[in-house]
């Protein structure tokens, strides 16, 4: 039924001109043309309302990339991507069929000739952030929802053709033959219609220094401050800690998130992915992990030596009159006084091109859990209050 549908829509509209997606010769579907299906089921052409087998892997399983294209992911590293509306405004313009269509003016440009409501924004303050998932398996075909982890959170996407996502430093290698990775995208609400993107790729971690094995992957939970809905204030207990899912919303089957057409699910502190990579994943990453609840104990972190988790399982209240933190009823301190007087926690201002390039900080990977202003491009020297509030 649903591709009856599309394969009339297609008929009488034109070719979607916007809309985005990574490209890379890795990808499942990285030569699907608008005519391989038949409705637009390239890449960039958004996914919902759809059955499982069409949503899931943009239901390019059948469409692998050939042998030997894999997408590297340096452990500890960015990664740069590239995510454009068309294969042609990339490097990949080659096989696009419509040729090179790349800005020379502006090599970032991720739509060119196009307006950024082609991509769904209205502006920089209006992204939505985007993921990168992963999946400990060789074989796309083997992977369930269940088996992807968020390794990685750009909240400025899509804002740029190049795109760094942070890869965290403990990533363990993958099996032979490499790991299942995906794309995921969710836009604004104020920027067009309800819609997910998803795109999978072969993947591999490079230089590991690791072997510690990812946690399990929970589902994500909605625990930020959230004004749009009458909720002004964040619920940090009842956040999703650790090794987390990523969406899966507004599609006909196996959707793990329920909200409403103007409350999408998001890739940003409002679901608690803070921006860059996600250190916390791991099996180890915590020392206590309680159930998540309004009213339930705080999560404590495991000292890990090699990479401490970014995501930090509490918020310091503005104006607090200490910079200690403790949380739940066992009093585990969880910022030492030495870690409150570091010059982490000092307020950088934005640089001149922040807005012109959404890619990820670079840092070494001991840095402290609490170096908050590497965190948000976003942070701005006059707003120092919002450096606490990261839910």
């Amino acid at each position: 039924m649903i591709a009856t549908l599309l394969t009339t829509i297609a008929a009488v509209l034109p070719l979607a001109a916007g809309h985005s997606s990574i490209f890379h010769p890795s990808m499942y579907g990285f030569n699907v043309t608008d005519k391989t299906f038949p409705y637009d089921n390239r890449p960039v052409a958004p996914l919902f309302d759809m059955t499982f087998s069409q949503w899931w892997f943009h239901g390019h399983l059948d469409h692998p990339p050939n042998p030997g294209d894999i997408f590297n992911l340096p452990a500890g590293k960015a990664a740069t991507t590239e995510i454009a509306c068309n294969k042609g405004a990339t490097s990949y313009f080659n096989s696009s069929d419509g040729g090179d269509i790349r800005n020379p003016a502006n090599p970032n440009d991720v739509c060119p000739g196009s307006g950024m409501d082609v991509y769904h924004t209205t502006g920089f303050d209006d992204l939505t952030g985007c993921a990168l998932a992963i999946a400990y398996k060789n074989d796309a075909k083997d992977v369930k929802p269940e088996d992807f982890t968020v390794f990685s959170v750009n909240q400025t996407c899509v804002w740029t053709r190049f795109t760094d996502f942070q890869v965290p430093a403990r990533m363990p290698p993958c099996p032979e033959g490499g790991c299942i990775c995906a794309w995921f995208w969710i836009h604004s609400p104020n920027s067009g219609g309800e819609q997910n993107y998803m795109n999978g790729f072969k993947c591999n971690i490079t230089s590991p220094t690791s072997n510690v094995a990812l946690a399990k992957p929970k589902v994500p939970r909605r625990c930020g401050a959230d004004p749009n809905n009458q909720k002004m204030q964040s619920a940090p207990a009842n956040c999703t800690y650790g090794a987390k899912q990523p969406f899966y919303w507004f599609n006909k089957e196996q959707n793990n998130m329920f909200e409403g057409a103007f409350s999408p699910p998001i890739y940003k502190d409002l679901y608690n992915f803070v921006d860059g990579a996600q250190n916390d994943i791991f099996v180890d990453s915590y020392s206590s992990l309680p159930d998540p609840a309004p009213n339930a104990a705080m999560p404590v972190l495991a000292d890990v030596p090699n990479g401490a988790p970014s995501s930090s399982p509490t918020s310091v209240p503005a104006g607090s009159p200490t910079a200690t933190q403790r949380v739940g009823t066992n009093s585990t301190t969880l910022l030492t006084d030495q870690a409150a007087s570091s010059n982490h926690c000092k307020v950088k201002p934005p640089t001149a091109n922040i807005a012109a390039r959404s890619l990820g900080y670079r840092h070494s990977a001991d840095r402290s859990i609490w170096s908050m202003t590497k965190r948000s491009r976003r942070l701005q020297a006059g707003k120092r209050s919002s450096l606490w509030h990261i839910f």
